[in-house]
């Protein structure tokens, strides 16, 4: 994708830890990096932003979020995010590569990954209690005493072992609004969060119930069930949403033509991309970029 006006941040093997993992605290993280962390930017790697206090707004793809004491978001690669440009926050930035929680083989990995993060048809963020704020921020503190730990025995797998009990502890008390909560033991639930995962895999080409509910060996008939179960909505829309979230990232964010972002996204035709995005969002893509536009400038 070709960007205009905004910023694509990326991690490598970080000198201090050893790792493709970083963790910071606020507000020196704000302080250090200046107004283009509070700029609109995206990341190619997984973001765990903890404001455990402060008062403010992030934005994340298109939409204004609260931040409160105690709100933990979670920003996945290709996820367009901005701050108010406040920098008195206090609290925690965890950064890493998809690699470094790359272990999918099990539900629970799937859930961490699907759930936690890449969970657009919920919004961004959870809140915990007191009591559970403590609970992490122990995680925290033996996260920020291993992390200059470079050479210690089998390092990178209890960074690893930290990242994934901080997310545990997330799944378990986090409190995220506007839908029920999910859990790995129930079938319908695991298989939706299955679905999450293979839509990010492919929505830029599979567009219809029937193909995912043969990627998951179920019918459609079930994967709707599951899908209105643990998201009281259809798994339509959810591939459809997904679909304009991204035409919309691009129609904002880069010089790309309609044509071009229409053919990256699956449709051959770019008389249907049109009439598609028109139907789902009530505007042309073009007046859409007009005016997105027009109010950033």
């Amino acid at each position: 994708m070709k960007k205009k006006d905004l910023v694509s941040y990326s991690i490598q093997e970080n000198t201090h830890s050893g790792l493709e993992f970083e963790l910071h605290f606020m507000p020196h993280f704000f302080h250090e990096n200046g107004c283009g962390t509070m700029a609109p930017h995206i990341h190619e790697f997984y973001q765990i932003i903890w404001f455990l206090h402060g008062k403010g707004t992030h934005h994340v793809d298109f939409a204004d979020y609260p931040i409160t004491d105690n709100t933990i978001f979670f920003v996945a690669p290709g996820q367009i995010h901005a701050f108010d440009g406040k920098e008195d926050y206090e609290g925690i930035v965890i950064l890493f590569n998809a690699h470094f929680m790359s272990d999918e083989t099990s539900n629970e990995s799937v859930f961490l990954k699907y759930n936690v993060f890449n969970a657009y048809d919920s919004v961004p963020y959870c809140k915990v209690s007191d009591e559970e704020a403590d609970r992490l921020m122990s995680i925290i503190n033996e996260m920020n005493r291993e992390y200059a730990l470079t050479g210690a025995f089998a390092h990178q797998d209890y960074m690893q072992y930290l990242l994934r009990l901080f997310l545990i502890r997330v799944q378990r008390g986090g409190e995220r609004k506007a839908l029920p909560k999910l859990y790995v033991t129930n079938v319908a639930n695991r298989a939706f969060v299955c679905f999450r995962q293979l839509l990010e895999q492919n929505f830029h080409q599979v567009h219809t119930v029937q193909e995912y509910a043969d990627m998951l060996h179920v019918s459609a008939r079930t994967l709707t069930k599951y899908v209105d179960i643990s998201a009281h909505r259809s798994p339509l829309q959810i591939i459809n949403d997904r679909i304009v979230l991204e035409a919309k990232r691009q129609l904002r964010h880069s010089t790309l033509s309609i044509k071009e972002i229409g053919y990256g996204l699956g449709f051959e035709d770019p008389s249907y991309f049109v009439k598609f995005f028109k139907r789902l969002t009530g505007q042309m893509p073009s007046k859409f970029r007009e005016q997105t536009n027009a109010t950033s400038k």
